[in-house]
């Protein structure tokens, strides 16, 4: 069982952004199935997709300057593999996601208005066919960040709640019980 646990910002970071990103995921239901509230989360969608790409970025810093714990030695290689791979998507959706939207509202020249009267600036030229491909594009990666989700939260409760190898426990927002402690 590892002792070691993620920094206190890594830990803060990743159920922030759990929170974040759950509720980008459930705006994003909303804004496809739902004419009456659509301007209202989109309004929302834009600047939290904005956040969601900052955090990301000071994330890998913080992954950068303090490396994650390690896994579990009797970990079969297969699911290293797995962790790893879950991992490299995870950040590389929660990067192309909020690139992909702001690249298609640039291209559909809508504004991507953050708080009050600060609006960020279009990474491309007007284009509706360009648009098109990359509000169809969006739409996958958040299919994809979905599922990569789903397999995440599947495997912290192998680790938490089957094999109780302190995986869990290196993430939690909680300090770890120690053998003994009631």
């Amino acid at each position: 069982m590892p002792s070691a646990r993620f920094n206190r910002p890594a830990r803060l970071l990743h159920w922030v952004m759990a929170a974040l990103i759950l509720a980008m995921l459930l705006i994003g239901v909303g804004m496809v199935t739902s004419l009456s509230g659509y301007g209202a989360l989109v309004a929302l969608h834009r600047p939290l997709g904005i956040l969601i790409l900052v955090l990301a970025l000071l994330r890998l810093v913080n992954r950068r300057l303090h490396p994650p714990p390690p896994l579990p030695a009797d970990l079969p290689a297969w699911q290293r593999r797995a962790a790893q791979a879950s991992h490299v998507a995870l950040y590389g959706l929660m990067l192309a996601m909020p690139l992909v939207g702001w690249a298609m509202l640039s291209a559909a020249r809508y504004p991507v208005a953050l708080v009050g009267p600060v609006v960020l600036p279009p990474i491309l030229p007007r284009s509706p066919m360009l648009y098109a491909g990359l509000r169809s594009l969006h739409t996958i990666l958040a299919y994809a960040l979905f599922g990569v989700i789903l397999a995440h939260v599947g495997a912290a409760l192998l680790h938490g709640l089957i094999r109780r190898d302190g995986v869990f426990a290196s993430m939690a927002p909680w300090r770890p019980r120690r053998p003994g402690e009631g």
